[in-house]
């Protein structure tokens, strides 16, 4: 596979600008071919006439959406923070809340789906915020403050049944499971 291709996959899932350093690391490439993969798909998205452009600032790149579509993105955004949550939406916070933090991985396992536009609305909502963990080298989503004090409680655990769900061993066993092992 072409490492422009790899390179497009991980920009359009990732939610934050990613360096290229971190590309080149992900992807197990030269800097500088990621640098010139990179300058290839600017080439590519980089017109009127696309929807979605490549930004870059100093080392790092990130896909956006086209300033001319700006009215309308905000438009929507805004309906989309200020709109209700989902069903999917509400069952990828529950597990975030009684099971965080989590790896989109993990959260995904769970689910059987693919929830990066979950975690985005979520987040987008103020509900759910993600770090990076060096130890285990992935992003984690936990809920934030906004969304306990919402609740009304001082911390996730004393949400319903809190000891009970959020080690449940229909989980435990979800998630022992390695993806390479899933039916597909």
């Amino acid at each position: 596979m072409l490492l422009k291709n790899k390179i497009e996959s991980l920009l359009f899932v990732t939610s934050k600008p990613l360096s290229q350093n971190k590309i080149a690391e992900i992807l197990k490439a030269e800097t500088a071919e990621v640098n010139a993969a990179v300058q290839e798909l600017k080439e590519d998205y980089n017109n009127q006439s696309r929807g979605i452009q490549l930004m870059t600032l100093n080392t790092k790149v990130q896909f956006v959406t086209n300033s001319d579509n700006r009215a309308i993105v905000e438009k929507f955004l805004k309906e989309e923070q200020l709109g209700e949550l989902t069903k999917p939406g509400l069952e990828t916070l529950t597990i975030i809340a009684y099971r965080g933090p989590i790896t989109k991985p993990e959260l995904e396992q769970i689910r059987g789906v693919n929830c990066s536009m979950i975690l985005r609305n979520l987040m987008i909502k103020g509900l759910v915020e993600s770090q990076d963990d060096k130890k285990i080298m992935q992003t984690i989503y936990s809920v934030t403050f906004d969304f306990v004090r919402y609740l009304g409680i001082n911390e996730v655990k004393e949400l319903p049944e809190y000891d009970k769900l959020s080690q449940h061993e229909t989980l435990e066993k979800v998630l022992s499971i390695k993806p390479e092992e899933q039916e597909g």
